[in-house]
């Protein structure tokens, strides 16, 4: 994963300029991200693994996780509370995925940032996550998922911008997306019918 600094403008949440936070600010201010890549910590099981994003957000504090209840409920939210105990490294891809979500589901967002969340996933995965994403959204967490599934994406979505080369292609509801000519022929090449 490559990071950039900001070389011109401001990054704005909630309306406070974030621009120049640290990490640990921007999550206490209710915004999280899951990385496309996965990255648990292959020593620490499931349960571990999420409550070491339940610690008060603070570069010196180690002190106040989560109960195993709580860190057993972000588990369910995503369906893996029955491998609390297992090691990250024995679980399935799509549940390595979920077990990414869950630890930023432990950060209390309001706002998540979900970057190729449906990679790798089969059909019936990028269903079910959907699915999941839904009832976040139901529970009153605002997302922004960057992915290329437009499948997975289309029931989800209330509102699509497309970026083609750097540039903003096309933006607005799905169905204006889905039937937009310039979108067709940079993204969907044949997918059109299968996505609508």
């Amino acid at each position: 994963m490559s990071i950039y600094a900001v070389t011109s403008g401001t990054v704005r949440f909630g309306g406070t300029d974030i621009t120049d936070d640290k990490t640990h600010q921007i999550v206490n201010r209710g915004l999280s991200r899951v990385s496309q890549e996965s990255n648990p910590i292959g020593s620490m099981t499931v349960r571990e693994n999420i409550e070491l994003f339940t610690f008060p957000n603070s570069v010196r504090s180690f002190d106040g996780g989560a109960s195993d209840e709580a860190i057993a409920s972000y588990a369910a939210r995503v369906d893996i509370e029955d491998a609390l105990d297992d090691d990250p490294g024995s679980l399935p891809h799509a549940d390595v995925r979920r077990l990414e979500i869950a630890k930023a589901l432990a950060t209390e967002p309001d706002l998540l940032l979900l970057d190729e969340p449906f990679a790798g996933l089969n059909q019936t995965e990028v269903r079910q996550l959907s699915e999941q994403f839904e009832s976040f959204r139901e529970q009153g967490i605002t997302m922004v998922v960057v992915d290329h599934n437009m499948r997975g994406l289309m029931d989800l979505v209330d509102r699509v911008v497309v970026l083609h080369n750097g540039q903003k292609l096309a933006a607005g509801d799905p169905a204006d997306i889905v039937g937009d000519e310039r979108v067709q022929d940079a993204y969907l090449a044949g997918e059109v019918s299968a996505v609508q």
